[in-house]
């Protein structure tokens, strides 16, 4: 087992968002691939929740919402990126936004629990283990919003992880969605559309499925699936 202080990593959780500061991570080359975590015994143990769903039905808006809205402890895990920031999108809130060299370098050390190019563009998205890890020894309800490989890789550490995939009213309104983006070109939305097919196919390896026929009737049934665990034991969650 290895333990390690928050501080040490420059990580911080407040009531709705894990980050961290990205500079001691320049000098610190992690190897190490497993971190066993203990729950504090003074304070509730912190659980694991994993929301997907193809591009553009609709998931940051329903988990800015859900963020927002729900009593529960929650935090959001702030994942990396290779791509460059869309608009409005703020560094350490909505992304950590990498370089390519950068990113490698992490994946390479061993940094991420998660890490894909699901597009097969060379942009790359990845979870950084330590946000996780410090998330849930804090006692919090860490919210992952990941594409489905990176959640087939996480739930392989996570057995008890809550899943959760939403779901779009119809592939058709899917479509339109993306379509009227226009933040891609034509071929970019061929294939964010052909990944929406492959993602869709996996939906069941999820336990929970949400249709987001209106974002505040998502957040309200995401809200009272989280509840249905609130107060059930669990081992002790490894990373």
């Amino acid at each position: 087992m290895i333990g390690f202080k928050v501080q040490d990593f420059g990580i911080g959780c407040d009531a709705k968002s894990c980050t961290l500061n990205p500079e001691p991570f320049r000098s610190i080359h992690l190897r190490t691939s497993t971190f066993v975590l203990h729950p504090s015994m003074n304070s509730p143990s912190g659980k694991l929740v994993i929301i997907s769903g193809p591009s553009g039905v609709g998931k940051s808006t329903v988990v800015k919402q859900l963020l927002q809205d729900c009593e529960l402890p929650l935090c959001l895990s702030v994942s990396a990126t290779t791509r460059q920031p869309r608009q409005g999108e703020e560094e350490g809130k909505d992304y950590y936004f990498l370089q390519l060299d950068e990113f490698q370098r992490r994946r390479e050390a061993g940094e991420f629990l998660e890490c894909f190019e699901p597009y097969g563009n060379g942009i790359w998205y990845g979870t950084l283990r330590e946000t996780v890890a410090t998330g849930v020894t804090a006692g919090e309800w860490v919210i992952l919003e990941i594409e489905v490989n990176g959640a087939m890789e996480v739930m392989k550490a996570f057995s008890d992880a809550i899943t959760i995939f939403i779901l779009p009213q119809s592939t058709e309104q899917l479509k339109e969605q993306l379509a009227g983006r226009g933040t891609e070109d034509a071929e970019a939305t061929r294939q964010r559309l052909k990944r929406a097919d492959y993602e869709l196919s996996l939906k069941d390896r999820y336990r929970h499925h949400v249709v987001n026929t209106t974002v505040p009737e998502a957040v309200q049934e995401i809200c009272d699936i989280l509840n249905t665990y609130a107060n059930r034991p669990e081992g002790e969650p490894t990373v």
